[in-house]
């Protein structure tokens, strides 16, 4: 099974983003050093105090000269927010800063009502999959200069390397994106963060679907990749109480809270209690929204929601309480599922 990382920029306590972008260098390199396949980075808005990543191609164009080979990736750039050439610029001037490694994960999201309107977003669109659906083709067709010559966007040229352009993936945590990156015929990665309970539907719907690509920067069959919230420790019952942070902000997101988060002791103390670990087995059907344990239980969590839906790449989403327990838990991850670092 291969593992890879998705990094949020989170905002240390009473940090500043240039802290959390130290950080996430810190991360892409020992992700690299591990053994990690990907490394990408997310794109949130107005949530400044606690998370920094707001815009995936600055960050990637640093993490290119930070890192050698680990392929970087956007998780995702929200395309609903932009024009598709300007993404397609932007991943393309990627691809020549960082050649051959760049993965171009295309995605939507709506913010709060004044992020969007600040944005120039439509909250509101007649047929919101049909926009998407023309948005991410748009972009893999400027990539890969796949507009007719007689097309009004013929002749437009994106910058790149030698080895590029940019992979296109389509990012999403419905059966929705999944019937998109099946009509298109791309990559598919499925958010099981956010909606665990969509996970094995959706990559049914996907395989279901999946048509051969007509777009050259498509591919033939299916290729998907499962991202999952998990946290490591050196013992389930340690690893559970790293985990009990993440817990908390699920509760509060429910009750529509934001704000910095609770610290694993205030976590504790809001859950109750400390989270039961949990088990090296899970139940046909059961998927939580994050999952924690041992490098042992962990690695055999991973591979039991990769079996169900029928991946064989992971992607490591956490909410960690502090930087150092992100490393030591991509660490001890690495150890469990026998990765080969450098």
């Amino acid at each position: 099974m291969d593992l890879s990382v998705v990094d949020l920029s989170p905002v240390p306590d009473s940090g500043t983003a240039t802290e959390a972008y130290a950080n996430t260098v810190e991360a892409a390199r020992q992700a690299e050093r591990l053994g990690y396949t990907r490394f990408w980075v997310a794109e949130h808005h107005g949530r400044a105090e606690t998370l920094a990543g707001t815009t995936p191609e600055v960050l990637l164009g640093h993490l290119a000269a930070e890192t050698d080979a680990i392929r970087l990736g956007s998780g995702a750039v929200l395309l609903n927010h932009y024009s598709p050439l300007k993404v397609a610029e932007q991943f393309g001037a990627l691809d020549a800063l960082a050649p051959g490694r760049v993965d171009a994960g295309l995605g939507r999201a709506n913010g709060s009502p004044a992020v969007d309107r600040a944005l120039g977003t439509e909250r509101h669109v007649q047929d919101p999959d049909g926009d998407h659906v023309e948005k991410v083709e748009a972009v893999v067709s400027h990539l890969y200069d796949d507009f007719p010559d007689d097309h009004p966007y013929g002749d437009i040229e994106i910058p790149g390397s030698a080895e590029g352009p940019a992979v296109p993936w389509v990012l999403g945590s419905s059966p929705s994106s999944a019937e998109i990156a099946a009509e298109l015929g791309l990559p598919y990665c499925f958010a099981a963060f956010i909606r665990p309970q969509f996970a094995t539907h959706a990559f049914e719907t996907y395989r279901e679907a999946f048509e051969p690509s007509a777009l050259t920067g498509g591919i033939d069959e299916p290729r998907g990749m499962v991202a999952v919230n998990a946290v490591c420790a050196e013992s389930d019952e340690d690893a559970a109480r790293l985990r009990a942070v993440t817990e908390a902000i699920f509760r509060r997101m429910q009750r529509g809270e934001t704000g910095t988060p609770p610290t694993v002791e205030e976590a504790i103390d809001e859950l109750g209690g400390v989270p039961d670990p949990t088990p090296a087995t899970l139940d046909d059907g059961e998927w939580p929204r994050a999952i924690s344990g041992s490098p042992e239980t962990l690695a055999g969590l991973l591979e039991q929601l990769a079996d169900r839906v029928g991946v064989d790449e992971v992607m490591i989403q956490q909410s960690a309480p502090t930087h150092g327990d992100a490393l030591r838990s991509h660490e001890l991850l690495a150890d469990g599922v026998g990765l080969s670092g450098q």
